[in-house]
C-alpha cells in the first residue's frame, strides 16, 4: 500500500512539473532577450532555488550526476533556441519525440528485449516527425526544428540517466546544470544594453517556477516513477504549450504540425497507458495460452 501511495505522489508530482513546464513557450517568445541571455538569467535564478530548497544536498555529485548535468544543458539551451527560431508547437513537440529514444535505447542500457509493440510505435512516430518538416520551413524553422529534435535526445537521455543514477545525486544533476548553462552564457552578456523590467520578471518566474520548483517537484516524482512512464506522464507539456502561446503570444502552429504532434503524443500514450494496463496485459497472455 506504501509503495502505491508512492507511485501515486510521483504520478501527481510529475504532472505538475509538466504543466509548469508548459508555460516556457510563451514566455521564451515574449522575452525580448536572446537565446543565450535568457538562459543566463533563468538559470542562474533555478540555481539560487535549488541552492535555497535543498543545500548542501546539491553540491555533492558524482561522475555520473555530472554527465547528466550536461544533457540538461542540452535540453535546456537548444529548447530555447529552438522556440525562437521555430513555432512554440514545432519545438516542443519535436522534443518531446524524447519517449521514441527511451524505447530504443533502454533495452540497451538495461539489458532488455526489444518489444515489437516499441518498434511499431517507434516507426509511427518518425512517420509523425516527418509532418513538421513538410510545411513551410524557412531556414530559421529548419534550424529550429533541428535544434528542437536535438533537445528531444538529450532529454531521453536526462531521463534515463537520473533513472540510472543514485537517488541522491539527482538534485545536482539539475543544480550543476543550471550552474554550467549561466557559466556558458556569461559572454552574451555584455551585448546587452539595457535590461527591460518585463524581461527581468518573466525570466525571474522562468528560473524559479517553470525550472527550479518544476524540476525540484520533477525529481521528487521520478525517484517513484519508471523513466517511460514520467516522460509520457510529462505529454502534458507539449498539448499545453501551445495553447498558452497561442492565447498569449498568438502564434498558430501550421496544419501540418499539429497533425504530426497529434500523432506523436496519441501513439506514445496509447503505448503506455492502454497496451501497457493490466486488463490488456491479461488479454495477451490470455490470447498466447489459447
Amino acid at each position: 500500500m506504501k509503495h502505491l501511495q508512492d507511485h501515486q505522489k510521483g504520478i501527481i508530482a510529475i504532472l505538475a512539473a509538466a504543466i509548469l513546464w508548459s508555460t516556457g513557450g510563451v514566455f521564451i517568445k515574449l522575452i525580448s532577450l536572446n537565446t543565450y541571455q535568457l538562459s543566463f538569467f533563468r538559470s542562474t535564478f533555478a540555481a539560487l532555488v535549488f541552492l535555497i530548497l535543498f543545500r548542501k544536498v546539491v553540491v555533492y555529485a558524482n561522475g555520473f550526476a555530472l554527465l547528466n548535468a550536461f544533457f540538461y544543458v542540452v535540453v535546456l539551451i537548444f529548447f530555447v533556441l529552438a522556440t525562437k527560431l521555430t513555432t512554440a508547437a514545432n519545438a516542443i513537440f519535436l522534443q518531446y519525440t524524447a519517449p521514441i529514444y527511451v524505447l530504443i535505447f533502454e533495452p540497451i542500457i538495461n539489458k532488455t528485449k526489444f518489444e515489437k509493440i516499441n518498434i511499431i510505435t517507434i516507426i509511427i512516430c518518425l512517420l509523425g516527425m516527418i509532418l513538421f518538416f513538410m510545411g513551410e520551413l524557412s531556414p530559421g524553422h529548419l534550424e529550429g526544428n533541428l535544434a528542437a529534435l536535438l533537445s528531444g535526445v538529450a532529454f531521453a537521455a536526462f531521463f534515463l540517466g537520473m533513472r540510472k543514477n543514485k537517488s541522491e545525486y539527482q538534485f545536482s544533476s539539475i543544480f550543476y546544470g543550471n550552474i554550467f548553462i549561466a557559466l556558458i552564457c556569461i559572454p552574451s552578456l555584455f551585448s546587452i544594453n539595457a535590461l527591460v523590467i518585463n524581461d527581468l520578471w518573466m525570466v525571474a518566474y522562468l528560473g524559479i517556477f517553470q525550472i527550479g520548483i518544476a524540476y525540484a517537484i520533477f525529481s521528487y516524482g521520478l525517484k517513484r516513477v519508471y523513466a517511460i512512464e514520467a516522460s509520457i506522464i510529462g505529454m502534458i507539456e507539449p498539448v499545453l504549450n501551445p495553447v498558452w502561446v497561442f492565447f498569449g503570444y498568438g502564434e498558430v502552429p501550421s496544419f501540418m504540425a499539429i497533425i504530426g504532434g497529434v500523432i506523436i503524443v496519441a501513439t506514445i500514450t496509447i503505448r503506455a497507458f492502454i497496451l501497457e494496463s493490466p486488463i490488456m496485459k491479461g488479454r495477451l497472455k490470455l490470447k498466447n495460452k489459447l
